[in-house]
């Protein structure tokens, strides 16, 4: 029992004794504190006590595309904290290949009348890709939140990392060390913050006054893999820095330089862009722009929460500062020869 007390205290952040008042039905305690106790019970897998079985917890699904990116399962940690000390239950849902679809999930998801659903870079982020069960939610009412996109036509409310901000802050970076020679690894066409990124590099080229060249742009999926296949085009090409998309992209574009005999930094330069989990890590250790993974989860929820207590209409797309995290990655290019 005292175990029990001390775990569910530490995941809801409050006292043991605070705990205690809750299992055994006692005053002194605010409903969403009480909410917040009975689903960290439910989370870490213990009974609830006989009187309080019949209150079921109340479930937000978190819609992610992979946990393989370290971004996600950050993304996860964040939100899903900031739903139970709400007092809901997230229900993690995450895309396998050839595995369950995001729109089957969101039929599971609506089976489980669910109080609300998170998307993650889903596939709300693709112009290109089926909407269908994004509209199925809203004639539900079913309160949603998107994080790092949104969908014309579909009135959710958004939390975005800025990605014109992102991509000038990478592109100035490299420029102000020499490189003019700037190449960019970025997602599939359709893939709307990736053209958002696009239409940022152009601006700030236009701005340094750099020729823009669209040869030095690629595509990849949003892989280690692919990040080297679009880089080692790109170093065919002659750039001497690279910015990507995400920090899987950039570790495929140092793969690919060192693959073709090239040093990081001082053959060729690469920013990523997340500064996700283990970037410190990698060598050399990676510059990248950092989201903002905190605010904007917590964000997300308050979002969410407004609409769910019906407090707050729609507030349109939030765009959340990201930071440039210089390390090793990147350095003034090789001398022309």
């Amino acid at each position: 029992m005292t175990r029990r007390l001390a775990q569910v205290a530490k995941k809801v952040g409050v006292s043991e004794a605070t705990v205690s008042r809750v299992l055994n039905g006692k005053p002194g305690v605010s409903e969403s504190t009480r909410r917040s106790v009975l689903t960290a019970l439910d989370v870490l897998g213990y009974e609830r006590p006989t009187q309080l079985r019949g209150e079921r917890a109340r479930l937000v699904g978190l819609v992610l595309p992979e946990l393989q990116n370290p971004i996600f399962p950050a993304f996860a940690e964040v939100i899903g904290g900031a739903l139970a000390q709400q007092g809901l239950t997230p229900v993690l849902c995450t895309q396998t290949r050839g595995g369950v679809s995001e729109a089957d999930y969101v039929e599971l998801l609506l089976q489980q009348q669910v109080s609300g659903v998170v998307f993650a870079s889903g596939l709300f982020a693709q112009a290109d890709a089926p909407h269908d069960h994004y509209y199925r939610l809203a004639e539900r009412s079913i309160p949603v939140v998107l994080v790092n996109a949104s969908i014309e036509g579909l009135d959710f409310p958004c939390v975005s990392c800025d990605d014109a901000v992102a991509v000038e802050q990478a592109w100035r970076h490299l420029a102000s060390l020499g490189h003019e020679r700037i190449g960019l690894v970025l997602g599939p066409e359709d893939h709307i913050p990736s053209r958002r990124k696009l239409e940022a590099a152009r601006a700030a080229a236009a701005a340094a006054g750099t020729e823009w060249n669209d040869a030095f742009v690629e595509r990849s999926a949003f892989s280690l893999e692919g990040g080297q296949a679009a880089a080692g085009r790109l170093l065919d090409r002659g750039v001497t820095g690279i910015a990507c998309g995400s920090d899987p992209l950039a570790l495929g574009a140092i793969r690919a330089g060192r693959r073709r005999g090239l040093s990081v930094p001082a053959d060729v330069s690469v920013v990523g862009f997340d500064d996700s989990a283990f970037m410190t890590c990698t060598e050399p250790p990676l510059s990248t722009v950092r989201q903002p993974i905190e605010a904007m989860g917590r964000a997300a929820v308050d979002l969410l929460i407004a609409q769910i207590q019906g407090t707050q209409h729609h507030l349109g797309e939030l765009l959340f500062e990201p930071e440039l995290v210089v390390r090793g990655s990147t350095a003034p290019p090789p001398p022309a020869r």
